[in-house]
């Protein structure tokens, strides 16, 4: 018996190498639906209003804009205003009108992410790879996208899903890190192989991280340190940030992840970043052309000694700035400064230190739209 599987894996393994030969040779080409770019150059009172939706998109906006259009007098009278906040909850939420345009992919009987039927025509093509079955779903029939019956092991799958990446290339799915996430069909349950971190969108798989709020109090006064992004990062440079943020890769911990993270991005040594506190999670489900991002952010708090100034380690960050949170309330309410899921983070952070009450009009709704993704 084991034999004879030895001998049809031998074979299949022959027959996808040989496959993949084949299929990696340049062909025609269709595109993807392009993300729509918005990032026009425009005066600060114009950025103050206008959306960004591109993730590649570069910032023209500099540390002394945010802090002029962070200051209380800048726009007089909004601080019990909750629309700016909502406005960025809806940022991050986009094209749920879209689901039924993307078809389940299913792993063990499980279902682990959402696939656009466009996408899945690309994926048609490595037929030893994935197979569209039918199936009863909901009352009705349906194609899903699955794992070849030979793909039996995380590692087989890792190794040939990652191939497959490879032969798309970066024309279909562009910023790929050679970095890997767990495909789950929810938190702590088995890995039933590891992805491509670009790729996660265009497979819907749920993707897990963690954010740091590391804040100072300073005569009964809270300030949040807050990053620059780099103009050279691959998605959203120059943009606003966290002190430390980061996805949360296969086979670590999000306490050890926090740790690390503060380590490269804020230089915070372990004997100050393991205070911090997990404080709960935000999430979300974010459609756009092929991509559907399903995001869960677990959330931290750190209290950082008066003295500590941050220093980025791996280039990552411009520069950082310590401002009082009352401020950067007003920033995320009245621009688009932030990396949009930092925004739900430190609307987060604002409900659990008092600067969000429920005298404010849509607190409930508020509060209750931090988890529109599949928190789980």
């Amino acid at each position: 018996m084991d034999c004879c599987f030895s001998h049809r894996h031998h074979l299949f393994s022959t027959k996808l190498r040989l496959s993949y030969s084949t299929l990696c040779v340049p062909k025609p080409f269709i595109s993807p639906p392009k993300r729509r770019s918005t990032a026009p150059r425009f005066a600060l009172r114009a950025l103050i209003s206008s959306t960004r939706n591109s993730s590649t998109s570069t910032s023209s906006f500099t540390w002394d804009d945010v802090i002029r259009v962070s200051q209380p007098d800048h726009v007089p009278h909004d601080s019990s205003d909750l629309s700016g906040f909502f406005e960025k909850i809806e940022v991050c939420n986009r094209g749920s009108e879209r689901q039924s345009e993307f078809v389940r992919f299913v792993i063990e009987g499980q279902i682990v992410g959402y696939i656009h039927k466009g996408f899945v025509d690309y994926l048609r093509t490595f037929k030893d790879v994935f197979v569209f079955p039918q199936s009863n779903y909901s009352g009705r029939s349906e194609s899903y996208v699955t794992l070849h019956e030979m793909l039996k092991t995380p590692e087989d799958r890792t190794r040939v899903v990652g191939e497959v990446i490879k032969c798309l290339g970066e024309e279909l799915i562009p910023g790929i890190r050679n970095e890997l996430y767990p495909v789950v069909s929810s938190f702590g349950s088995p890995v039933y192989f590891s992805l491509e971190r670009a790729a996660a969108p265009y497979f819907g798989i749920k993707v897990y991280g963690i954010h740091m709020n590391g804040f100072v109090e300073k005569d009964g006064e809270k300030f949040l340190w807050i990053g620059k992004r780099s103009e050279v990062k691959p998605t959203f440079p120059g943009m606003l940030d966290h002190l430390v943020a980061g996805g949360l890769p296969y086979g670590i911990s999000c306490g050890e992840n926090v740790m690390k993270e503060c380590e490269e991005e804020a230089g915070i040594p372990q004997s100050i970043s393991h205070q911090a506190v997990p404080v709960g999670a935000v999430s979300y489900a974010d459609i756009e052309g092929y991509r559907y991002k399903r995001d869960v952010l677990f959330c931290y708090d750190l209290k950082l000694p008066d003295s500590f100034i941050p220093n980025n380690q791996d280039g990552e960050v411009e520069s950082f700035k310590l401002i009082p949170v009352k401020n950067v309330a007003n920033v995320i309410r009245r621009t688009h400064f932030f990396k949009p899921n930092c925004s739900l983070v430190i609307i987060h952070f604002l409900f659990r230190h008092g600067y969000i009450t429920p005298e404010c009009m849509g607190y409930l709704d508020l509060l209750q739209s931090l988890r529109r993704g599949d928190c789980c």
